[in-house]
């Protein structure tokens, strides 16, 4: 796979972010659901591969070997790699009732965050079916750690965390301006820190230089092949 233009997306609160990078340049978008945000990017160029921080792939009755991986590559940031529960737990109709199914099939909780953001899993569930470029799932702690070449120690949401995360794109090539235009009303400082390391990751597997966890993806019943890169 060549040069081509990547983009990294992440959760906000009022729907994804997008950083997408090409030769230099950044550009930061934002949609309300992930197929919006992928019409608002591609309409300036196309978008060749896409690192999504969302789980990509669900488990029927155990944990994802890419969790676990991951939780171990955040480090001291472990906590923020969340454990994906069972796709017959987020179908759920409540918290509770969560926790009680994925208790049964995988033998542990659901953390009310991953329960909470099982809208958004499944609306990138139904869309990749829908693409035929490659779309990853990333974690920004752990691509942080893989450029940082060690796991963070600040707290992505604390101003040390952010400017340490921003050098570490800056020093990536990736440079985020100070006008983002929609994006930067809409979205979180630290969620488009995140969609820009996400969008590092995309370009690394463009040039065959990222890292798959586990190395031979895991595939569940849905047929996705599971895996974190970074």
């Amino acid at each position: 796979m060549g040069e081509g233009r990547e983009l990294g997306a992440d959760v906000c609160s009022r729907g994804w972010v997008g950083v997408a990078i090409e030769a230099g340049a950044t550009d930061v978008y934002f949609g309300r659901t992930i197929r919006e945000l992928l019409v608002v990017a591609q309409a300036d160029a196309e978008i060749d591969v896409v690192a999504i921080d969302i789980p990509i792939g669900l488990p029927d009755n155990s944990h994802r070997q890419a969790d676990e991986l991951a939780r171990q590559a955040a480090g001291p940031r472990w906590q923020s790699v969340f454990m994906t529960p069972v796709r017959a737990a987020l179908l759920a109709d409540d918290h509770l009732s969560a926790v009680v199914v994925n208790r049964r099939l995988a033998g542990r909780g659901v953390s009310r965050q991953a329960y909470g953001l099982r809208t958004k899993i499944f609306e990138v569930d139904a869309w990749i079916q829908e693409r035929s470029h490659p779309v990853i799932e990333a974690h920004p702690e752990v691509c942080f750690a893989a450029m940082a070449r060690s796991p963070l120690l600040t707290r992505k949401k604390t101003w040390a965390g952010a400017e340490q995360r921003r050098r570490l794109l800056d020093g990536a090539g990736i440079r985020l301006g100070r006008e983002l235009g929609l994006a930067g009303e809409m979205a979180g400082v630290d969620d488009i820190l995140d969609a820009a390391a996400a969008a590092w990751t995309a370009q690394r597997y463009a040039k065959g230089q990222a890292r798959s966890m586990p190395e031979t993806p895991e595939i569940f019943s849905d047929g996705i092949r599971c895996a974190i890169w970074a």
